[in-house]
């Protein structure tokens, strides 16, 4: 859902899709889109309610992300940055720790960025009764410095490095080959991207399906183990290309 709000983000912010392009393509993907919000106005009280605490998200005042992105615009919004973290790596997070926290559990997260501050916003499924399925945003204060991510071509070079280090390693593993459903690549980006992004995306979107395909079932304790770790390594470098294709239109 990140990944989508991002990519389609940017190409409104550089002038590739209007507004409300960019909001269909995100609902498209996730259903209707709401924004829990804190204060997106600095010096002024919260216009969309507050950061809610513990056991009180239910209580947060919440806008269509339509509006609060409208909102964003005239303040300044200059670019998304995509983070996509889990627990030991914390990629595309800065701070602070309540956001990191958020985000980490999520396994995803939107940073905003506007002059002088940045806005965090976690995306959780959102079940209403028997029809309504959407998404509800988190949005919370995100910490202004900017993460050390890799350009298009050092992560292509890690993605390449980690896919023939995992084949090398997985060739010795034989396991089992249940039926699987078909593996898709995905949403892709957005207008405005160069090609080469594109590129990385796709593979990137590829690859995501095929980690989450990966089964342990009728292995050894010690190819589970060799399994694992490449996997692993494999996974990071998938989410570092996933998040430098994101970031390309910005360079």
């Amino acid at each position: 859902m990140s990944a989508t709000l991002v990519a389609w983000g940017n190409a409104w912010l550089g002038g590739h899709v209007g507004l409300d392009e960019a909001v269909d393509r995100v609902e498209r993907a996730g259903g209707p889109q709401l924004v829990a919000a804190v204060d997106v106005s600095p010096g002024t009280e919260p216009r969309y309610g507050t950061a809610p605490a513990a056991g009180a998200a239910a209580q947060a005042a919440e806008v269509p992300l339509r509006a609060f992105l409208a909102d964003l615009r005239p303040q300044g919004l200059g670019a998304f940055r995509l983070a996509l973290p889990v627990p030991g790596d914390p990629l595309g997070l800065t701070g602070p720790r309540e956001f990191n926290a958020l985000a980490i559990d999520a396994g995803e997260a939107v940073i905003a960025e506007l002059p002088g501050r940045c806005v965090g916003l976690v995306p959780a499924r959102d079940v209403r009764g028997s029809s309504y399925v959407g998404t509800r945003w988190t949005a919370m204060p995100a910490a202004t410095a900017v993460p050390d991510l890799p350009g298009l071509g050092e992560a292509e070079r890690e993605l390449r490095d980690a896919m023939r280090a995992a084949t090398e390693a997985l060739a010795a593993v034989h396991g089992p080959s249940p039926d699987r459903p078909a593996l898709e690549a995905g949403e892709g980006l957005a207008p405005g991207y160069p090609p080469r992004a594109h590129r990385l995306a796709a593979l990137c979107g590829l690859l995501t399906a095929v980690l989450g395909a990966a089964d342990d079932r009728g292995l050894t304790a010690a190819q589970i183990a060799t399994r694992r770790a490449v996997l692993r390594d494999l996974d990071r470098a998938v989410r570092r290309a996933w998040i430098a294709a994101h970031h390309a239109v910005r360079r």
